[in-house]
């Protein structure tokens, strides 16, 4: 508390300047002095209450600079080869800015955003120094985002779902439901997106979303953290000129809605004028070379000092990436007006000595300085997350919903699954009195069942490779976990399994005349359902290998088709060459187990006709003979006990598949701190 006048009137005048230091200016007579006193008691409530506000207004200030200076990035080609990227690059991004970085195509925009946001390829080196507020560090979840050129989402999903599941998975637990609800909604109005809220994005068979609201939604999965640091490539590409401003006008105004000093980094081709005046600073590239780095509303002037003035009427971006153009330099010619103009490459050269001897190239090189010493004590820490049993749970629920609507993940193949049951069914019908030899055809029929039927798996690889697409852009920017990616595609899979194995299994199993039994059927089933599992799970493993739909099919037909063959039906497990083949390729292959838990399931308490099948002087054969001498099977364990391998290796594939994830994660890494 203030115990005079005069260490209020000095407490109000370091906070309002317009205040007097002078207490004789207030009266103080007796009449007065309670009027006085109350207003004391006014104002030092005032100014309490005005300095927290003061404080709030420093910490809203507190933003991310990013600073890099003689960053350079060569490409690997051939064996020996390098190809330089970019070369000796100096620039800086400040929070409450937008920094557009512009070029011709091929001149490395895209290299330089990746270099700053860290997401180089392995093919790559980077040299040079890049900071964040003063450190070498690498950006944390939640404190920075990047949206790609390629809008990667999941078609199946309504513009609404897909940005209310991305908020679920991004934000963190402290937030209730309704919180997160009405910040997508308002990312989603922001964005312009309200009225295709409720149409879905669409893709193949599935018509949907124009490609610029494709990249609007990119942009608003992106924004739900409120990044203080936001990285866009191509942010306008499938726009038009209208969507184009509206979009950035609203990313550059961010910042005065959410009260965040947000740094903006945007690599843009060919901005409209509205746009162009929406920069702060602008990086002109060309050929990975910095033509220009300053205020963009300077850079008109600059090129007009050396030379190349903005013809009236014309959008200075325009003016600007003609001058450096020089894929299609053809020499000194002549412009529509009859000018001499100087070929491109001449002009590069001028241009580029005229920056490095300039004033801004020093101003340039003093801000970045200045700047990386400025936030040397301000360190951004990394966001929460949702708790790793929330992510499982909303990611099961967005892909079983994605599984539900994407018609060629499961309903084509049960289309498919049918019709082949249909087909098994009426061939082999009634084989106790049709069949000339009941074991053989017995054989054939379990054979293609848990064979060529789990092989239609295969078609859902296309489906596969756009999930791995989608997990390596929200992976990237940190919005879940490799494992709970995993056990979130798995489980939401289980249900159309079921159904895949049970409908078809129905058909097929009845008609024949399989040995009756709902034991045996349901065995027969559990069976079907481990064969589609382990089949899902290696084109899983697979398309995080191969992510290409041809190579991939090819991949995955290639080894089931090993896998079948020395399985124990096309050749007898005894007949098997040893070596490879035998040990270790039988065991490793699951049609081993299937083949020779359905065998005992099926053959198991039979007896066939001898002199039907062959069978000597003897009247009967049992079932367990045949499995010995027919089919070779190892009878020292139950069928009971294949179907529980079958079971550990539906464990073990979904394990396989995460540790190739986290692998070539953790090499991806090593090979960009090297």
């Amino acid at each position: 508390m203030f115990h005079n006048s005069s260490q209020l009137l000095t407490k109000m005048a370091s906070i309002h300047p317009s205040i007097p230091l002078h207490p004789t200016v207030y009266e103080t007579t007796p009449t007065s002095r309670p009027v006085l006193e109350q207003s004391v008691i006014e104002i030092e409530t005032t100014s309490l209450e005005i300095e927290p506000s003061v404080e709030s207004t420093q910490a809203k200030e507190m933003g991310m600079c990013l600073t890099w200076k003689d960053l350079y990035v060569t490409a690997s080609v051939g064996k020996n080869g390098k190809k330089p990227i970019l070369q000796g690059l100096t620039g800086y991004a400040k929070p409450g800015e937008l920094l557009a970085i512009m070029g011709p195509s091929g001149c490395g925009k895209s290299t330089l955003l990746d270099a700053l946001a860290g997401r180089l390829g392995s093919n790559t080196r980077q040299t040079g120094e890049i900071l964040i507020n003063g450190h070498k560090q690498a950006l944390a979840y939640g404190t920075s985002a990047y949206v790609t050129q390629d809008d990667t989402l999941l078609t199946s999903l309504t513009v609404r779902e897909a940005v209310h599941y991305s908020a679920q998975l991004q934000l963190p637990a402290s937030m209730s439901k309704g919180e997160k609800k009405e910040r997508a909604d308002f990312i989603i109005r922001e964005m312009g997106l309200q009225d295709a809220i409720n149409t879905r994005i669409g893709g193949w068979g599935c018509k949907g979303i124009s490609g610029g609201q494709k990249r609007r939604v990119s942009i608003c999965i992106e924004i739900l953290t409120q990044p203080k640091l936001l990285f866009l490539d191509e942010p306008t590409s499938g726009l038009d000129s209208a969507a184009s401003y509206y979009v950035m006008r609203t990313i550059a105004t961010l910042q005065k809605k959410d009260n965040i000093q947000r740094t903006v980094i945007a690599s843009i081709h060919q901005p409209s004028t509205e746009v162009f005046q929406l920069f702060s600073n602008l990086c002109l590239l060309s050929s990975g070379t910095v033509v220009y780095f300053g205020p963009a509303s300077a850079a008109s002037e600059f090129f007009t000092s050396n030379g190349f003035p903005c013809p009236p009427l014309q959008n200075p971006s325009d003016h600007l990436l003609k001058v450096i153009n020089k894929d299609f330099d053809q020499g000194t010619d002549l412009d529509m007006n009859g000018t001499i103009t100087i070929p491109a490459e001449e002009a590069i050269r001028i241009l580029v000595e005229s920056y490095n001897l300039s004033e801004r190239n020093q101003e340039v090189q003093k801000e970045v300085l200045i700047l990386s010493e400025k936030g040397a004590r301000s360190i951004d820490k990394k966001r929460g997350h949702r708790s790793f049993l929330n992510q499982c749970f909303v990611l099961t629920k967005r892909s079983f919903v994605n599984m539900y609507r994407d018609l060629g993940y499961y309903w084509s193949r049960l289309v498919i699954y049918v019709a082949l049951a249909i087909s098994l069914a009426t061939v082999f019908y009634d084989m106790n009195t049709t069949s000339k030899d009941p074991i053989k055809d017995r054989g054939s029929l379990l054979s293609f069942v848990s064979s060529f039927i789990t092989f239609m798996a295969i078609g859902g690889f296309p489906s596969f490779v756009e999930d791995m697409k989608v997990f390596e852009r929200e992976r990237l920017n940190g919005h879940y976990g490799v494992t709970a990616f995993v056990i979130g595609n798995t489980f939401s899979s289980i249900p159309y399994l079921i159904l895949n194995s049970l409908i078809p299994g129905a058909i097929t199993y009845y008609p024949p005349g399989l040995q009756r039994g709902y034991e045996h059927f349901l065995y027969f089933v559990c069976v079907l359902f481990s064969c589609l599992m382990l089949v899902e799970s290696l084109m899983m493993i697979i398309a995080s290998i191969v992510p290409n739909y041809l190579m991939g099919i090819i991949t995955g037909a290639g080894i089931q088709g090993l896998m079948i063959l020395v399985g124990g039906f096309f050749k007898l497990p005894n007949e098997l060459p040893k070596p490879v083949w035998r040990y270790p390729v039988h065991y490793v292959a699951f049609h081993s187990y299937a083949f020779q838990g359905l065998f005992k399931n099926e053959y198991e308490g039979l007896k066939f006709n001898a002199e039907k099948v062959g069978g000597g002087s003897h009247k009967y054969i049992s079932g367990e003979e045949v499995l010995r001498t027919t089919w070779e099977v190892e009878m020292g364990h139950s069928k009971w006990v294949d179907l529980a391998i079958l079971f550990g290796m539906i464990v073990l594939y979904p394990v396989i598949f995460l540790v190739i994830l986290k692998t070539t994660e953790k090499v991806k890494f090593i090979q960009a701190c090297k």
